[in-house]
């Protein structure tokens, strides 16, 4: 049951500690800094990097509840209201994730069709595509625990929209 808890309540948390440690540590700033030149590949890497720790921090976003949206706007509507438009914006959410996901894999199929390396590293670039489709579908299954949250505490009265939700 740990390896489930820790998948639950820390795998995007960790996964963004290293991406993000790899790109503070990266070779690419101990060359220009230390030895006052720069490796190709090393920036390709950290770019590559940026890009899986943005796609798995959308997910992150979505478990702790703090993805795109407006507070704001919610207030608007009266109190009896707020907890079905908030289950509203979440199933939003999911759908945009899924048509993400279903526009990413046909961004990956060309890759594996097409055959393309990454000019420096020589890695092939549907890795490097897989990044949305991972995070867009962590970030599904973080907005479907949200949506069951949410619906489970509609009788609480008026949600906390940037409650974090404990499975």
């Amino acid at each position: 049951m740990k390896i489930l808890d820790f998948l639950n309540n820390k795998l995007e948390m960790w996964i963004c500690v290293i991406l993000m440690s790899g790109l503070v540590l990266s070779f690419q700033v101990i060359m220009r800094y230390v030895f006052h030149s720069s490796l190709g590949w090393s920036e390709e890497l950290a770019r590559y990097m940026f890009v899986w720790l943005v796609f798995i921090g959308i997910s992150y976003g979505a478990k702790v509840m703090r993805h795109i949206k407006i507070d704001a706007f919610l207030y608007l509507f009266p109190k009896f209201m707020r907890p079905y438009i908030v289950i509203l914006g979440d199933v939003l959410s999911l759908v945009f994730a899924i048509a993400a996901i279903y526009l990413g894999w046909g961004m990956v199929q060309t890759q594996l069709m097409i055959g393309q390396l990454s000019p420096a590293m020589r890695i092939p670039m549907w890795i490097v595509y897989m990044a949305p489709i991972v995070g867009f579908g962590l970030a599904s299954i973080r907005l479907i625990q949200g949506i069951i949250y949410h619906i489970k505490h509609l009788k609480d009265g008026e949600p906390d929209p940037n409650a974090e939700f404990d499975q």
